[in-house]
């Protein structure tokens, strides 16, 4: 059994039980939050170093071979996913030491946080598609718990949305899988990939894809079920809300990848060419137009979580390797990017008491190293050289084109404009105009927390710099990983070869 695996998932789980055993000590599981931050960062990035010189990886719960055990597998999309789940576990822990209230931690804040991390990193390593299930159930079920936290209306509200639509998903999702199971009698996923493989394919085949599809759509907030995202994840306390931000959606779009990539590739013209194409497209247009209508700062980065979500789903689509080296670039810059976007906006909030624009301003005087800060994130957001986000919507457009998919990149390219729009929007009104009279005064240089706010927001503001400086080492890395999943021989035979 390959420990490197089995780690990142346990940690977490460990975390979150010794912060339950340590209830009534606050500041104990504060530290062990922390230290299961890094502790799954560095675990991340020894799995992805593996992965990278020795191959795809591969562990069998109880000794069971594939297809009949439960196993985990590390492929290098896998592995990137953890590393920047790692990231933003550790991030969130710190920023959270100065964020959330002793009514939250007394609710049980840092054992759902990392029941979550436990769920999100299951998803990613799991190569069996019941077990996939299990883990979208366990990280539901804590992102509800964290949502709750406080119990305002306005939290309630959003909850309420959230789990619904959800709970939706995970319905249709169990009824695919069963149906899955009874087509093919499997539901290892390389076992399914060797299955489903024939050429005279029924179907019913093509029918389970479309229910997998709406199921991780609805996860991934695609058009047109997105709706419960922006009413939900501007409720909680910022530090979930970045957590949010960052990976739940992420985690349907990595479902997306996975299946449509390994499993369902027989009628790529319709399931990629059509389907996700519309998709894609018209989940970049209606989550940008729906955050330039904002004028609420979560708001407006809650629609532009849709819209940037389309990008990934166009890369998948288009189904090439320089497409879908794109889309899995584009996947570990947006993580990054606007989960630091929510931290800025925390801060923000620290020094006016508001997320509303018209109630901000003044910021680039008052708060300069918070106005540098924002920036980067900002335009890589838009997608402006020399950061992440302009090779990651470069590279996703030039598949386009070559493709000669010239309504998608017409799309893509009047998204990326939009989006430059609604960050220049915030910057004008919280950085750049004058403190309305109305407005509270200034008070975050008071805050003791400042500098334990802004260490995370630094960090991920430097990965972000480093990604796009660096483009070239990341995007081999995204080419290398885009040859994987277009060539699953290699994973199907790591997975049942390796247990004969």
């Amino acid at each position: 059994m390959k420990a490197e695996v089995i780690i990142p998932i346990l940690i977490p789980m460990l975390a979150g039980a010794l912060c339950l055993t340590c209830w009534r000590w606050r500041l104990v599981q504060r530290w062990i939050s922390v230290l299961s931050g890094a502790g799954l960062l560095v675990a991340s990035l020894v799995l992805l170093h593996k992965v990278q010189h020795d191959g795809i990886q591969v562990a069998y719960m109880g000794s069971w071979p594939a297809p009949y055990g439960i196993t985990l597998v590390a492929d290098l999309l896998s592995a990137i996913m953890v590393v920047v789940t790692g990231v933003i576990g550790l991030a969130v822990a710190v920023y959270s030491l100065a964020t959330m209230t002793r009514s939250h931690e007394a609710f049980g804040y840092y054992p759902l946080l990392h029941l979550m991390l436990a769920g999100v990193t299951g998803a990613f390593l799991t190569g069996d598609i019941f077990n996939l299930y299990v883990w979208f159930e366990i990280l539901l079920i804590a992102s509800f718990g964290l949502m709750i936290l406080g119990g305002e209306r306005a939290q309630m509200e959003g909850a309420i949305k959230y789990v619904t639509l959800n709970l939706i998903s995970s319905a249709m999702f169990l009824t695919a899988v069963g149906l899955l199971y009874g087509y093919a009698g499997t539901l290892n996923m390389a076992d399914l990939a060797v299955k489903l493989n024939g050429p005279e394919q029924s179907g019913l085949v093509t029918v389970i894809a479309m229910l997998f599809l709406v199921a991780f759509g609805i996860k991934a907030a695609a058009f047109p079920l997105f709706f419960w995202l922006p009413a939900s994840y501007h409720t909680p306390p910022v530090a979930i809300s970045a957590v949010f931000a960052g990976l739940l959606t992420k985690v349907g779009v990595y479902a997306l990848y996975r299946v449509f990539s390994l499993i369902f590739v027989q009628d790529t013209d319709f399931t990629h060419g059509t389907v996700l194409m519309a998709m894609g497209i018209f989940t970049m247009v209606t989550g940008v137009l729906g955050a330039a209508a904002q004028f609420e700062v979560r708001r407006i980065l809650s629609f532009h979580i849709i819209s940037q979500i389309g990008y990934m789903l166009v890369g998948l689509a288009l189904f090439t390797p320089l497409a879908v080296a794109g889309g899995v670039f584009y996947i570990f810059h947006h993580i990054i990017v606007k989960t630091n976007l929510f931290l800025v906006s925390g801060v923000m909030y620290r020094y006016h008491g508001s997320y509303d624009l018209s109630r901000l301003g003044g910021l680039y005087r008052s708060a300069p190293w918070l106005a540098a800060l924002f920036m980067v994130p900002a335009m890589s957001l838009a997608g402006l050289p020399p950061l992440s986000g302009f090779f990651a919507k470069f590279t996703v457009i030039k598949a386009g084109v070559l493709e000669g998919h010239w309504l998608m990149v017409a799309m893509a390219l009047i998204v990326g404009l939009l989006t430059l729009y609604s960050m220049v929007k915030i910057w004008a009104e919280a950085f750049w105009k004058g403190l309305p009279d109305e407005a509270k005064p200034l008070r975050g240089q008071q805050d003791p927390h400042l500098y334990v706010l802004y260490g995370p927001i630094v960090v991920l503001a430097l990965i972000t710099l480093t990604i796009g400086f660096g483009a070239e080492w990341f995007v081999q890395l995204a080419m290398a990983t885009a040859e994987q999943l277009l060539s699953p021989a290699g994973y199907i035979e790591a997975v049942l070869g390796g247990s004969q």
